[in-house]
């Protein structure tokens, strides 16, 4: 005998109810030199989704490349206005409010809504549509508005444990991989390099960061730049110019005209497409596709909290939140975005992935998102970037979302079946209902349920086709449920470690995180 102890080497990891090894958290920031780097990486990371979805959006609609390149620069200047407010009057968190896929959906509707049908004239028929899908927006904001001003949303998370939060973070993340792989297959010359170059520079030369500034911090901008050059090369050298034209699209650089499209100068402004038009039944799908954005952006406000080295939300300030985010889809209706806005999965991915979860990082990115949005070209210049590059981060940034769900299994008895079942099943489930109903969709051309409402079909689609809803919306039931009176289901759930955040005044680190500036809580002081 060596006088050593084997179950002091087997000993388990300690909870963490902060998560260590963040360089800087959210209320510390780096110097100004690194800040504004930081903040145009996160710029750079949600240039992907602002230009993909009016893409996908603005030519249905009867568009052209100089709309999409309007819609464009709109998205781009709202979305810095919505970070702002978020982070200065919201969760406070370092979290990017931007486009959201979620939205598409409703908005495909409207823009083949009958009384669309008619108009001929391509131009006509982008504005009509566009203020048909303003007046959605603005009516599905009052419904996040009312929602977390009122505190309905503040009394569900006060019964949110870590378990049922396991599902919902980690399917926010994982509920994305068609953005992922797929995406970088388009054009697999160009996405796999990036996907290769990301994982070297942030698992394999991390050590150099820390002493010559390279490294994960800079994975972003370092591999963007080197893979974007060489698509471009590849594009003057005429590598694609006998290829088929979806290979030509995904591909080349400024494939959509984005660069000659756009204005030198211009300053988006509410209500530039019109007055706004409004139909009940559209407004009750966009409703819909709200409160499955609020969770999706309820997840995404869990794992930025996870690596901002914070403490866990206290219900009161993801209800605030929420009202922020109403506020933000309001601005999206007024200004005319053609999509509702959601906190961004790849952003909060990007926090883990450099360990900088600064509060003045995400503001100085929304600076960059307006300064690009007024200045045409430059914006154009950047969002001409290949869509495949953008998937190949997203691979690794969306994981990161993931993996942040699953870190929150430390506060939950894993042993147990009733953890084992609630766990498994609504992860299960929350893959495999929005795939049967995308195969479903692609095959009939369109949802399981198809009734005479177009508007109830929608809402039905649209919920069971978010991963990240399902999942918590299968959890939070049988958490609530199963089981509930047992006498170790409080701590198999992990309710106990939550239990003094349920409050903003029981743990003064609250206070510290998500009060508001300029002395403000005393106004609207949180519950």
């Amino acid at each position: 005998m060596t006088g050593h102890k084997p179950q002091d080497v087997f000993e388990p990891f300690p909870v963490k109810e902060q998560l260590p090894g963040v360089d800087y958290c959210l209320t510390s920031p780096p110097p100004w030199h690194e800040a504004v780097f930081q903040g145009f990486q996160h710029f750079l990371v949600m240039l992907g989704t602002t230009v993909l979805i009016p893409t996908i959006l603005v030519p249905q609609m009867g568009g052209g490349n100089y709309e999409k390149a309007q819609v464009i620069q709109t998205l781009l200047f709202v979305a810095g206005l919505n970070t702002l407010l978020q982070s200065f009057f919201g969760t406070r968190l370092p979290v990017v409010i931007g486009g959201s896929y979620t939205y598409i959906l409703p908005t495909v509707s409207i823009i083949f809504a009958h009384r669309y049908s008619y108009i001929i004239e391509p131009e006509e028929r982008f504005y009509r549509t566009m203020r048909g899908i303003q007046g959605a927006l603005i009516a599905a904001s009052c419904f996040q508005i009312i929602i977390g001003i009122t505190g309905l949303w503040s009394i569900v998370m006060r019964f949110l444990s870590p378990l049922s939060a396991v599902p919902l973070v980690t399917l926010t993340g994982l509920g994305l991989y068609s953005l992922g792989f797929p995406g970088v297959a388009k054009c697999i010359e160009i996405g796999l390099p990036e996907l290769i170059l990301m994982i070297i520079f942030t698992q394999y030369v991390r050590h150099i960061g820390e002493r010559r500034g390279i490294g994960n911090r800079y994975a972003v901008v370092f591999s963007i730049a080197v893979v974007w050059l060489y698509a471009h090369i590849l594009t003057i050298a005429g590598a694609y110019r006998h290829r088929p034209v979806q290979t030509q699209y995904h591909c080349q650089t400024d494939r959509a005209g984005l660069i000659y499209s756009s204005p030198w100068i211009r300053v988006p402004y509410p209500f530039q497409w019109g007055p706004p038009t409004f139909n009940a039944g559209e407004v009750f799908a966009m409703m819909a596709a709200s409160f499955a954005a609020l969770i999706e952006s309820t997840g995404t406000f869990i794992a930025a909290s996870r690596y901002s080295c914070c403490t866990h939300m206290p219900p009161s300030i993801c209800g605030r939140g929420v009202s922020w985010l109403g506020v933000g889809l309001l601005l999206d209706g007024m200004f005319g975005t053609a999509n509702g806005s959601a906190a961004s999965v790849e952003n909060a991915g990007l926090l883990g992935m450099t360990r900088i979860a600064s509060r003045r990082v995400i503001q100085i990115s929304a600076g960059f998102m307006l300064f690009f949005a007024v200045l045409g070209k430059f914006g154009a210049l950047f969002a001409s970037i290949p869509l495949p590059i953008f998937a190949a981060l997203y691979c690794i940034l969306f994981a990161y979302v993931a993996s942040a769900g699953l870190n929150l299994l430390q506060f939950c008895h894993l042993n147990s079946f009733r953890t084992k079942f609630i766990l498994g099943f609504s992860l299960f489930m929350g893959l495999s209902v929005p795939q049967y109903f995308n195969e479903y969709t692609l095959v009939a051309g369109y949802g399981p349920v198809h009734t005479h409402g177009i508007w109830f079909n929608d809402i039905i689609n649209v919920i069971f086709s978010s991963p990240a809803t399902v999942a918590a919306i299968v959890a939070y039931l049988l958490d609530m449920t199963v089981q509930r009176k047992h006498s170790h289901t409080r701590r198999d759930r992990g309710w106990h470690w939550w239990g003094k955040f349920r409050s903003f005044k029981d743990d003064p680190r609250s206070e510290e995180f998500y009060s508001l500036p300029y002395n403000l809580n005393k106004y609207f002081p949180p519950v």
